[in-house]
Order: structure tokens, then C-alpha cells, then sequence
């Protein structure tokens, strides 16, 4: 089976997207590049995170063409592909509809530096304009707004991230909900202080080498 390791990853990154609470339904889409062998695993359209197999996975080409797989690749197959083809370390991309990074979303706010935890993303988390699911107008506006940010949420819709891999793309995910709540949470009370630019370059260099240091 073409890309199995990477077939297996997208069923169990699926069903950690349903039990972390970070999409209902068969709501959003992962997938992964392998770039040494040129191809693309991705979440086959409308498929239910419980019951898919590896086998179901769709893998593609960098141009979207279906290369092996029974189902059509994700509604949102446009902006992954743009966001591969702009960014050359990315290897991964998780989309969401997770509810407080969504809500953020649905205010057309950007997040910001309220936590730490932001550096996930960079300094803040940018905002894309609107624009209907699936149509490449919601693709340019992903790629034109998020930058070189590891991160970004998608106005009246939800939050896409980025990463070396599944993992790590993953886990900028939970991290920013989390953020998002906070956020949220903070705006229910008054207006929460937001860190500056400046300490948020420090973290950011912080997690550069976060969980990395060699004991020898």
C-alpha cells in the first residue's frame, strides 16, 4: 500500500481529533507529504474519523491528482497543496473546527499573545478572510495570511496549522485551543494584557530547543 506509515497516521490523528475534542463529526481534514517520494496522504471527503481505514486514505499528487485511493481527497485538498507548495518545510497540515480557536475565528479577531503558549503559532495567530470552504479563494486566503506563522484561523470557519509533522502540527492545534479559551475566557472578564513582540521573539527562540537538550 502506497504511503501506509503516513495512511496509518491520518486514522490515528482522526480519532485523537474526535477524543480531543477538536472537531465533531467527520468536520476537518489532516493530511501528510512525504516528500522523498513526491505524494500526499489526505483524509478522503466526508469520511467518519471512527470507522476510516488506512486503506481509505486518499494519497494525491502535489498537483491533486489521485494516484491511489477509492474516495475523493478532502473538500479542502486546494489549500493544502498551496500551503506545501509555498512552504517547503511544512510536511503536515491539520485543519479544525475546534470551538474556542473557532469562535476567535467567528469574531474575525486575530489571537494574540494573551499566553505564551501563542509561540506555537509565532507571535500571534493571523486571521484569513472569509471565503466559502472548498474554493481557492479560501486557499489564497490561507496562504496570503498566514506568512511564515505555523499557524492561522479562518474567519466564520476554523483554525489551520502546519509542521514538520503530524505531531508537532497536532499538537500546535491543542496548544492554541487552549490559548483560545484563554483568550476567550479573558474577553469575558475585561480586555487580557497581551505580551509583547519582544518577549514573544524570546519564546519562540525558547522553543526552538524545547524538549531537545542533550543530558551527554
Amino acid at each position: 500500500m502506497l504511503l501506509a506509515d503516513e495512511r496509518n497516521s491520518i486514522v490515528e490523528f482522526g480519532k485523537k481529533m474526535l477524543s480531543s475534542q477538536l472537531t465533531t463529526g467527520s468536520g476537518g481534514n489532516l493530511s501528510i507529504f512525504n516528500r522523498l517520494q513526491g505524494l500526499i496522504a489526505i483524509k478522503p471527503s466526508g469520511a467518519d474519523y471512527l470507522t476510516m481505514k488506512p486503506e481509505d486514505v486518499v494519497v494525491v499528487s502535489p498537483k491533486g491528482a489521485i494516484v491511489d485511493g477509492k474516495y475523493k481527497p478532502s473538500s479542502e485538498l486546494r489549500f493544502h497543496l498551496a500551503l506545501y507548495e509555498k512552504r517547503a518545510e511544512v510536511n503536515a497540515v491539520v485543519h479544525t473546527h475546534q470551538v474556542y480557536a473557532t469562535t476567535v475565528a467567528c469574531m474575525n479577531w486575530e489571537l494574540p499573545a494573551v499566553h505564551y503558549l501563542v509561540g506555537f503559532s509565532g507571535n500571534k495567530v493571523p486571521l484569513a478572510k472569509y471565503a466559502t470552504f472548498g474554493t481557492q479563494e479560501l486557499s489564497d486566503n490561507i496562504v496570503t495570511a498566514i506568512g511564515k506563522y505555523n499557524a492561522c484561523l479562518m474567519a466564520n470557519h476554523g483554525i489551520v496549522t502546519v509542521g514538520q509533522d503530524l505531531g508537532s502540527t497536532f499538537a500546535t492545534a491543542e496548544e492554541l485551543e487552549l490559548v483560545s479559551r484563554i483568550y476567550c475566557l479573558g474577553k469575558c472578564i475585561g480586555e487580557p494584557v497581551i505580551l509583547s513582540d519582544t518577549e514573544m521573539e524570546r519564546v519562540v527562540n525558547k522553543f526552538s530547543t524545547y524538549g531537545k537538550q542533550s543530558v551527554e
